[in-house]
C-alpha cells in the first residue's frame, strides 16, 4: 500500500445531533439494536460523504460507533469499569479545566467481539477512496490498570498488558485478514512522557519516565509485529477532549519513537506553539512519512492557507517533502460530546487540508 498520501484525517469526526439523541435512547433501553445500527449507519454514512465531499485522500468512519476514541476497546472487551479509573485534568489557554473519568480494568479481559471489524468491513464498502482503521495503544491503555481495584483481576501491570497485547496482535491480524492495508494507532499518553511537569510526576511517584517510554515502545512493536504491505500510522497528540488538552512541549523528549518503533508513518501535532518547533523532526528515519497536523480540530478559525504552505516549507528543511502530508492535528470528537466547533467549520478544515495539499504537492 502507498505510503504517500498528502492528506489525512486523525480520526474522529463530530458527532451529528441525531446520533448523539439516538445513543442516548439505546443507552436508556428506549431504542432496538436495529433501530440503533440504522442511525449509525446513516451517521457513517454522512461521515464518508464529507470526507470524500473534501476530497481527503483516505479517510475513517469518524469512530462514530465509538463513545470515545478508546471506546472500541472499552465495549468490545469485559473486564473494564467504564468510569471507575483515575481521571485526568484537561485544560485550555484560559485555564479553564474539565476532568474526563476513565475506565479501569476490573475483571480478566474476555474478547466479547472484535474491537474494529464492524467499522473496518462497513467503511470497505462503501466507501470510493482508501479508508483506515483507528486503534488504541497497549501503552494508552496501561493508564487503565489501578493497583488497588485492578488487583483482584490482574495481580500486576505486566499481567494485564501481556493480556492485552496479545488482544490487539490479534485485533491487527483481523483486521489484515479483511483486507485493510492501513492501520493507525492512538497513543496521546506518549505525550505525558514529553511534558516537563508530567516527567516529574512521574518521577515523584518512583517512576523513570524515560524507562517507561522503552516500555511503551516495546509493546507497541510486539503488537504491530512484521507485516508486509501494510502501513502503521502512528499518532500523538497532547490530549483533545472538547477543546482542551492535557500536556505541552515539543516533541523533543520521546523522538526515540520515531526510530525505535515500527511505525512508518506519523501523525503529529504542530498546530500552536503549545506543540514546540519541527526540530525533533531531525531524529526521523529517512524511511518514515510524517503527516503535519498544521490545522486546528480545537478552534473554529479556519487558518491562512498561505502560512500554512509557509510551514510546510520550515518543515522540509528538516524531512524532504516528499515525505510530509497534511492533517489536522487530532480528531475533531476524541470524546462523544465534540470539541467547539460546528460541522461546517469541520468541513472548511478538511477543504483547506486537501486545497494546501493539492497547492504543494499537486495532488
Amino acid at each position: 500500500m502507498s505510503n504517500n498520501f498528502r492528506t489525512d484525517v486523525v480520526g474522529s469526526l463530530l458527532r451529528p445531533a441525531y446520533l448523539k439523541e439516538a445513543r442516548a435512547e439505546y443507552e436508556a433501553g428506549k431504542l432496538s439494536d436495529q433501530a440503533f445500527k440504522q442511525i449509525e449507519d446513516r451517521a457513517v454514512d454522512d461521515a464518508i460523504a464529507l470526507q470524500e465531499r473534501a476530497g481527503i485522500a483516505v479517510i475513517t468512519d469518524g469512530e462514530l460507533r465509538r463513545y470515545a476514541f478508546y471506546g472500541h476497546l472499552i465495549d468490545a472487551l469485559e473486564g473494564y469499569d467504564k468510569y471507575g479509573g483515575w481521571a485526568i485534568p484537561f485544560r485550555d489557554e484560559a485555564g479553564e479545566e474539565l476532568v474526563l473519568q476513565r475506565p479501569v480494568v476490573v475483571s480478566k479481559l474476555q474478547r466479547k467481539r472484535h474491537l474494529c471489524a464492524e467499522e473496518f468491513t462497513y467503511v470497505r464498502a462503501k466507501a470510493t477512496v482508501p479508508a483506515k482503521v483507528t486503534l488504541i495503544s497497549a501503552q494508552q491503555a496501561a493508564a487503565y490498570y489501578d493497583a488497588e481495584k485492578s488487583k483482584s483481576a490482574y495481580a500486576t501491570v505486566d499481567a494485564y498488558l501481556a493480556d492485552l497485547v496479545d488482544i490487539l496482535r490479534g485485533e491487527i491480524a483481523e483486521l489484515i485478514r479483511l483486507g485493510c492495508t492501513y492501520i493507525q494507532i492512538d497513543s496521546p499518553q506518549y505525550t505525558a512522557l514529553l511534558d516537563p511537569k508530567l516527567r516529574e510526576g512521574y518521577r515523584q511517584r518512583g517512576n523513570d519516565p524515560d524507562r517507561l517510554l522503552d516500555l511503551a515502545i516495546e509493546m507497541d512493536n510486539a503488537i504491530v509485529g512484521n507485516h508486509a504491505g501494510i502501513t502503521f500510522g502512528l499518532h500523538l497528540c497532547r490530549g483533545n477532549n472538547q477543546s482542551k488538552f492535557y500536556a505541552e512541549g515539543d516533541y523533543g523528549p520521546i523522538t526515540k519513537v520515531f526510530s525505535k518503533t515500527k511505525f512508518n508513518r506519523f501523525l503529529l501535532e504542530f498546530d500552536d506553539a503549545r506543540s514546540g518547533g519541527f526540530e525533533p523532526l531531525a531524529e526521523m528515519p529517512d524511511d518514515r512519512t510524517v503527516v503535519l497536523g498544521l490545522i486546528s480540530s480545537k478552534k473554529a478559525a479556519v487558518e491562512n492557507k498561505d502560512e500554512l504552505k509557509q510551514r510546510i516549507v520550515e518543515a522540509a528543511k528538516i524531512v524532504p517533502l516528499e515525505r510530509l502530508a497534511v492533517s489536522p492535528q487530532c480528531g475533531f470528537a476524541s470524546t462523544l460530546e465534540g470539541n467547539l466547533l460546528t460541522e461546517a467549520d469541520q468541513e472548511a478544515k478538511l477543504r483547506l487540508s486537501v486545497e494546501v495539499a493539492q497547492e504543494v504537492w499537486g495532488a
